[in-house]
């Protein structure tokens, strides 16, 4: 069987280096590729992949939201999560989002590789090197100072905050998402009040730390 795959990454570098190693193989094929999350939830519903091997951290929409589009939209696409982030939390809230596996970038081409083909299989992937720290997290449990993003704020409200994280202005934010200046502003109020958060900083630091954005997108 070949796996038919979708590349999302938002550095070229990175998806013209993948394409030419999976692409190396028989049993792989590359169908798609993009740069942001939005596209690649559109090309998910357009080619319907066997897999998604999906960035994490990418501006304006996340690698953590378009998984959950995308497994929202067709859950026999299956994805693979692939960042430089080992942080325990992005690894989490990418499994809650639907993905089946996550890897570092840094990981041998032989581990991306052996996790494509087990998550085209069926099966789930997370790298050796991170799941020990998945797993004490998940036992010891991880009280934060604010809530979860993904339980306490809508879709809409992750994208503004995302979007606030990144420096986007309210005109910006809402050419970017076809609302109102009002409608941003809104989500923004809303997002202050059920985080009890206060200010761009305070905001952007909860981002990161949430996996909507990170400092190198």
């Amino acid at each position: 069987m070949t796996i038919r795959v979708l590349l999302v990454d938002d550095h070229t570098m990175m998806r013209d280096g993948l394409r030419r190693l999976l692409s190396e193989n028989s049993d792989v094929e590359v169908v798609g590729e993009c740069a942001d999350g939005s596209t690649a939830v559109d090309l998910a519903r357009m080619l319907i992949p066997d897999l998604v091997l999906m960035d994490v951290g990418m501006p304006e929409l996340n690698g953590i939201e378009a998984t959950l589009r995308i497994r929202q939209s067709n859950a026999s696409v299956r994805v693979l999560g692939l960042s430089t982030h080992g942080d325990p939390r992005y690894v989490q809230h990418m499994l809650a989002a639907g993905a089946s596996g996550y890897v570092p970038k840094i990981c041998a081409y032989d581990e991306l590789l052996r996790a494509v083909r087990a998550i085209a299989a069926g099966g789930v992937y997370i790298s050796p090197e991170i799941a020990s720290a998945v797993v004490e997290r998940s036992v010891r449990g991880a009280p934060g100072p604010a809530a979860s993003a993904y339980s306490v704020l809508s879709s809409r409200e992750r994208e503004v905050l995302q979007l606030v994280a990144e420096g986007r202005t309210s005109g910006e934010s809402a050419r970017r998402l076809s609302i109102s200046i009002k409608t941003v502003e809104t989500h923004r109020r809303n997002i202050v009040q059920k985080l009890g958060l206060h200010g761009t900083a305070e905001l952007t630091k909860y981002a990161i730390r949430e996996g909507l954005t990170s400092l190198d997108t």
